[in-house]
């Protein structure tokens, strides 16, 4: 008997500090971008890296009650104890919004060793009664941070009960493959998933944005957003994925 599926869509993108391609720093513009072009096509799960300022207190650079109420999407690091600090909006960058119809377990924030801060959030989460679980990261720019950076959070989900994860982010992996750093050896389960370029923003060829699936989950399709103001407000391109779940038997 086939296991019934269910369907999932998840955006990432790396939003720059609101620093565009001409230099300004506008968080009015790349929240604009946001509602307006990145999520024009609604989505289940929306990932944000560098959405908190880089130095401490990390503080949050978008209007998050704006946002909210033109996306229709709700952030999930409501809690003093899912942020980095007071100031901020997520966990050094890393900021996760869901859309209707998506229910909230529980939220976790893990720190990512490195000379550079990194970290990783980790959802919880039900649709349509099927569990699955989000992971939000922004890895480091050194192939051998980010393997250590990756055992650090396969050891993590090793210790807790397994379902559908989708790991999503800026990963800075520039070779489609992933590398040793994505492998069952450092990661305990092969996430695998499409690899379309995402960097630099006017003409991608690096695929540094990712989204991977594992344990009951699969990618179906990976493709980049573009636009007059993706182009400018950011870096990076972002990028949409639909994901199918498998329902527990």
């Amino acid at each position: 008997m086939e296991r019934a599926l269910t369907h999932l869509s998840t955006t990432s993108w790396n939003i720059h500090r609101g620093r565009g391609q001409d230099g300004a720093i506008d968080a009015g513009r790349t929240a604009d971008v946001l509602c307006g072009e990145v999520l024009a096509q609604p989505t289940d799960i929306l990932v944000l890296q560098e959405a908190d300022e880089e130095q401490p207190p990390h503080a949050g650079i978008l209007d998050l009650g704006d946002v909210e109420t033109r996306t229709g999407m709700r952030h999930l690091h409501c809690a003093r104890a899912q942020r980095w600090g007071a100031e901020s909006h997520g966990f050094l960058g890393v900021v996760l919004f869901a859309g209707r119809g998506i229910e909230v377990e529980a939220l976790a924030l893990l720190d990512l060793p490195g000379h550079c801060h990194r970290g990783a959030v980790i959802a919880e989460l039900r649709k349509d009664g099927c569990p699955f679980r989000i992971v939000g990261t922004h890895l480091s720019l050194s192939q051998v941070l980010r393997i250590v950076q990756m055992r650090t959070l396969g050891q993590h989900l090793f210790r807790r009960t397994p379902r559908p994860t989708v790991l999503c982010g800026d990963f800075n992996e520039w070779r489609p493959w992933g590398g040793i750093a994505f492998s069952r050896a450092v990661l305990g389960s092969r996430f695998s998933g499409p690899a379309p370029a995402t960097y630099p923003v006017r003409r991608p060829f690096l695929a540094l944005d990712r989204v991977l699936a594992a344990g009951g989950a699969r990618v179906s399709e990976a493709r980049v957003l573009d636009g007059a103001g993706i182009r400018m407000a950011s870096d990076h391109r972002p990028l949409r994925a639909m994901i199918e779940v498998a329902a527990a038997p």
